[in-house]
């Protein structure tokens, strides 16, 4: 695109006076818009990387030099002005497809590698872990590996909207807890950051990969299409902390890292069951993310309540989890799934004219499949 069409899409504050070259010029040249040092990493390997099929965005090509210098546009509206905000983890495109992939450096004596590439072995629809693509050997540090995964977005962005929203995440990720625990890998470290989901279907045209909200080239607001209709798939992501126990093994460990520090036995000594930790986890996020947030989820303490005991041997196994949920989930009404996911925060008049909407919309569905269109 050349700098006169870029400029025909901005919005009249996006191109500088003469005044405002001068200064963005100068900050440039200041070194404000500068790889930070974890860019220096990735802009390190764009030619490794470049060789094995992956091509990162043009700020972190080797000769790289800043698109807005001599156009008169605002930094804040050319894409290679957007800086990485997770170290450990770059975008990049496959050559062969231009799927938008993620690449995540990590350490090779850790589990995490034995771990995904034992779950990568495993074909099962039920495994909500998330796929990997590639495992490449650092150029430079024979320390590190470079994981290649598809590109998730958090599991929240955009927001759940509907009942039926939270019901599908609940499935997918208890049915996701039992597949790992059946091949005897404990997690060690659920919480709502480490639960992404493939939002393809919800931006048939993309999204930026830093600016979630922005379209590619960040000159445009994206909107996501509603996640009712479309196939979303969740996964469960870093297993660094993760543990597979061999064959007969007990399941414990030692450490009180995690996200979740309100799981009452963690201990950096005194061993636990690390499979009750993560039933214990997952109860959590159900109550702090839907149960606590949302009205008309009350159904969900059938499942929290008995996670969430504070002696872990109360607590049901996953398996024992999955049958309760299904039993309850069949409990619900299906039109209970349509309803909006209405904060409890919500002011009341709020509160009324989205329900009036809700109830609308849902007699607009009732008579539509009455009358069969």
């Amino acid at each position: 695109m050349s700098v006169q069409e870029r400029q025909k899409r901005l919005p009249q504050h996006a191109i500088l006076d003469s005044a405002g070259i001068k200064y963005y010029a100068e900050s440039t040249r200041r070194g404000t818009y500068a790889h930070a040092s974890a860019e220096i990493f990735w802009q390190q390997r764009y030619c490794f990387l470049k060789d094995h099929g992956y091509i990162m965005r043009p700020r972190y090509e080797p000769k790289w030099k800043p698109s807005w210098i001599g156009t008169g546009i605002h930094p804040a509206y050319c894409e290679d002005s957007v800086m990485l905000m997770h170290w450990q983890v770059i975008d990049a495109r496959r050559q062969k497809d231009n799927e938008l992939v993620a690449i995540k450096r990590f350490r090779t004596d850790s589990q995490e590698q034995h771990i995904i590439q034992f779950l990568s072995t495993l074909e099962d629809e039920k495994k909500h872990a998330v796929p990997v693509y590639a495992i490449l050997p650092d150029p430079f540090d024979p320390q590190l590996a470079l994981m290649v995964m598809p590109f998730l977005r958090p599991c929240d962005e955009p927001d759940f909207s509907t009942i039926g929203d939270a019901v599908e995440f609940i499935d997918q990720i208890t049915e996701g807890l039992v597949f790992l625990h059946s091949h005897r890998i404990a997690h060690r470290d659920i919480a709502f950051a480490n639960i992404m989901m493939d939002a393809k279907p919800l931006y048939p045209n993309g999204y930026h990969p830093v600016l979630l909200d922005c379209s590619e080239d960040i000159l445009q607001e994206c909107t996501p299409l509603p996640r009712a209709g479309h196939s979303i798939r969740y996964y469960y992501v870093d297993f660094g902390l993760s543990i597979k126990f061999p064959e007969g093994a007990p399941p414990y460990a030692v450490g009180d890292v995690g996200r979740d520090a309100e799981v009452p036995e963690l201990s950096p000594d005194i061993p636990y069951d690390a499979f009750k930790v993560d039933i214990f986890a997952l109860g959590n996020l159900f109550r702090k993310k839907f149960e606590q947030q949302f009205n008309s989820m009350e159904f969900l303490l059938r499942l929290i309540e008995p996670m969430t005991r504070r002696q872990p041997e109360t607590r049901p196994t996953a398996e024992q989890v999955l049958v309760e949920w299904q039993s309850t989930r069949a409990e619900l009404n299906e039109s209970l799934f349509r309803w909006r996911l209405g904060p409890k925060s919500e002011p009341a008049i709020g509160r009324m004219f989205n329900d009036t909407v809700a109830v609308a919309r849902e007699g607009i569905f009732r008579l539509r499949k009455l009358v069969g269109t």
